[in-house]
């Protein structure tokens, strides 16, 4: 077992996700070097580090828009490694990114229904000639969208286009858009990014309501007020290594991590 897979991370519960000794390089560059970590189920699992310091990367690996060029990657137990990210969506991994990538000409009402597309169980004729099951499955999903905008805070603003929000409210559809795959686990890219300050309470307030339905969420995120206000474990990078993990207190009190990210923030 690789030396920077936290025992304590896997003593706070059985993991979903694993990663042992991944690496991902382009061309001359090593983005990811190394990283082992376990995800326990129900846990809020924070991944933070300077800017270029492999978070986005190692997201890309463990959602399937990149494949590792060594190391191992299970989901329940799983294998992920060749897995593309399709797939893995059906499994129960979604994911938001970093830069936005919503459909800006459809409605907010339409965009989350586009989640909802690996769900559908309908005759493939029916979407023909619209019988019963077509008619119960529209409406199902159309109430379930409407729920799900009215979660991230949106429902009033149901049939206006997604490119006329401002962008922090880009961010809180998008993730309605990733919860109507119905994840196991939900991997955020920086949600945090453009929202203010009101904006960023309902984003905490969302992430613990999301962990309480039983879905396991991965976040990446510069926004230290909001990881230490609702993570339950850190993973710390630095030059697409692994640097420290451990509970939100223990990453404060760290000096390695203060000297490397949070520039004495919390000494």
């Amino acid at each position: 077992m690789s030396g920077n897979l936290a025992s304590a991370s896997l003593a706070a519960g059985p993991a979903l996700l694993q990663a042992q000794g991944l690496h991902k390089s382009f061309g001359g560059v090593r983005a990811v070097q190394d990283i082992s970590l376990a995800v326990p189920a129900g846990a809020i699992f924070a991944v933070i580090g300077p800017n270029g310091a492999g978070k986005s990367t190692l997201l890309n690996l463990l959602s399937g828009t990149y494949q590792p060029n060594a190391g191992t990657l299970a989901f329940a137990g799983r294998g992920l490694v060749g897995m593309p990210a399709h797939k893995r969506v059906r499994l129960g991994i979604a994911r938001t990114f970093q830069k936005i990538r919503l459909f800006k000409q459809l409605t907010l009402l339409e965009n989350v229904l586009a989640g909802f597309h690996i769900h559908h169980d309908v005759p493939a004729w029916q979407y023909f000639l619209p019988a019963g099951a077509f008619w119960r499955d529209f409406r199902r999903c159309r109430e379930e969208a409407r729920a799900l905008l009215d979660f991230v805070g949106l429902a009033d603003e149901a049939q206006k286009r997604a490119g006329a929000l401002p962008y922090g409210r880009q961010r809180m559809l998008e993730i309605a858009r990733a919860m109507a795959t119905r994840p196991k686990l939900l991997m955020l890219d920086e949600p945090a990014a453009g929202l203010n300050a009101a904006e960023v309470a309902l984003l905490l307030d969302r992430l613990q309501q999301i962990r309480a339905r039983g879905i396991t969420v991965i976040v990446v995120e510069h926004n230290m007020d909001l990881v230490m206000n609702v993570a339950d474990r850190v993973f710390v990078m630095d030059h697409g290594e692994y640097l420290f993990e451990g509970a939100p207190r223990e990453v404060q009190a760290n000096p390695r991590v203060i000297a490397a990210y949070l520039g004495g923030e919390f000494a």
